[in-house]
């Protein structure tokens, strides 16, 4: 039976103080309101990882990761931070492929695949983020652009290195905009994204991965969405920075 997750993600957000609160309080919620099988996980800017991953040290449901790293070992990389560095700090996960990290840093399929590795390499999950944007989905090409994501960035791994991967669908033209796919439009890209995986890798191994949302997903949609098939939780953004909105999210799978 696949993971149901709900993962946040603070972007550039919140100085050390304010996310080290936030993230007190986000614990202590997910001990009091969560029932569930469900999965917590916050993925923080860097500063905070070593702090919030001591205080997610006891409980069990909920993960820190990283929202980058670089895609070598070591070196004469300023200001970049490594697989081995976040995985020292108690984080677990890490996301790669964001649609900010391709559009902004212009992070290529065949970059993503080196940091997959170099993530798997140090015992870390990936959340691996795909999706297309509003021009892709205008033209209808989107189906070739996400899958073409998941042959570039993923599918020169075994099976069970696959099995190791969380995927995000996050429609880019959905990120921070207020718009947000209808149920059926995410349900229509989830069950092909599980298709896919079906094609290159098996039925079973297809039936294990989780799918998240990711795009715009807040308190008010998340049930609605969450309720569908291939549909295994959200990778939150601006909801994630408010403790109420992202444990009312998590609760759906209660």
């Amino acid at each position: 039976m696949r993971k149901k997750i709900v993962a946040g993600n603070w972007k550039m957000n919140l100085d050390y103080p304010t996310g080290v609160s936030l993230f007190s309080e986000i614990v202590n919620m997910v001990k009091d309101e969560i029932h569930g099988e469900q999965i917590v996980v916050v993925c923080s800017p860097f500063i905070h990882l070593h702090s919030i991953s001591a205080l997610a040290k006891d409980v069990t449901n909920v993960f820190i990761g990283a929202q980058n790293l670089h895609q070598e070992e070591a070196g004469a990389f300023t200001g970049e931070v490594s697989a081995n560095q976040v995985k020292s700090t108690g984080a677990s996960h890490v996301i790669l492929g964001h649609s900010e990290r391709r559009a902004y840093f212009g992070e290529s399929d065949e970059l993503l695949a080196k940091k997959v590795d170099i993530a798997l390499k140090h015992g870390l999950t990936p959340i691996f983020c795909i999706g297309e944007t509003k021009e892709e989905r205008e033209s209808g090409d989107f189906f070739q652009v996400i899958k073409s994501q998941l042959q570039q960035g993923l599918f020169h791994l075994s099976a069970s290195d696959f099995s190791a991967i969380i995927l995000a669908y996050e429609p880019v033209w959905a990120i921070g905009t207020g718009l947000t796919a209808s149920p059926e439009q995410a349900q229509e890209v989830h069950a092909f994204i599980r298709k896919v995986i079906s094609d290159q890798y098996g039925a079973d191994v297809a039936a294990e991965t989780s799918i998240l949302y990711g795009g715009s997903c807040n308190p008010k949609n998340a049930s609605d969405l969450f309720s569908q098939k291939d549909i295994d939780g959200g990778l939150i953004g601006g909801a994630s920075l408010k403790s109420r909105d992202f444990l009312d999210i998590a609760k759906v799978f209660n």
